[in-house]
């Protein structure tokens, strides 16, 4: 990893790497996908007022990116029934697991934009977002594919930009290479200051981390996750 390098703007209109669809859907979950998605979906055009989204007044608006099977997602909404959340996800089969949850648990507080984050980033107001997830993204470990990561200068300046002052962005990952050159971009990022004073603050979970089976998986390997925190200044 070159630390001087400076990442180049990975904008809306930025190549998408990564699967959008899986294995074939079952036919509940095609119904769920045509039924409910519609309705939770955002808008796909124009700048967004997070609060708006959602049919009753919450507290704050929170973001995952790349919420994969919706594991952690929905812990978050049953436990801050208060807090809305959007939940950033382009791969069709991960969208319906969360949509399941949603329908089976009642969760109104949750809206979904199933397309790529970067294109979704810049339509959300400063200062408007009191937490952003980011949580085992794919780590694209090839030196030539680096590129292709999620943390970058501009997607950094981007988080910092949507948060409000004392909020927090939250990244995990059990690949140490990423770890490290997600904290040399945040380095660079004077609007983000890292939280940790000791290592425990890296190593041990968040206290309302819920694990997922991922995670365990990694785990079972003998991969050590790194759970990183920064706080908007």
């Amino acid at each position: 990893m070159d630390e001087h390098d400076t990442d180049a703007a990975p904008g809306p209109d930025r190549a998408f790497y990564g699967r959008r669809k899986g294995k074939r859907l079952r036919a509940g979950q095609e119904e769920r996908l045509a039924g409910l998605l519609p309705r939770l979906r955002l808008p796909e055009a124009g700048p967004l007022a997070p609060p708006a989204l959602f049919p009753r007044p919450v507290s704050a608006v929170w973001l995952e990116i790349g919420f994969g099977g919706g594991e952690h997602l929905a812990a978050q909404a049953r436990t801050h029934p208060d807090v809305g959340f959007i939940g950033c996800e382009p791969f069709v089969n991960g969208v319906v697991k969360l949509l399941r949850r949603v329908d089976e648990e009642g969760l109104d507080g949750v809206r979904i934009w199933d397309r790529d984050a970067t294109a979704l980033l810049p339509r959300l107001p400063e200062a408007s977002i009191g937490r952003v997830f980011l949580l085992y993204p794919d780590p694209w470990p090839k030196r030539r594919q680096r590129k292709r990561r999620f943390v970058s200068d501009e997607a950094l300046r981007e988080i910092a930009r949507i948060l409000v002052p004392g909020g927090l962005f939250r990244f995990a990952s059990d690949i140490d290479d990423y770890a490290g050159w997600t904290l040399v971009r945040a380095a660079r990022c004077p609007a983000l200051r890292w939280t940790a004073t000791r290592s425990a603050d890296w190593t041990t979970p968040w206290p309302d981390w819920p694990g997922t089976r991922y995670e365990a998986k990694t785990t079972a390997q003998g991969r050590r996750p790194t759970y990183l925190t920064f706080e908007r200044v």
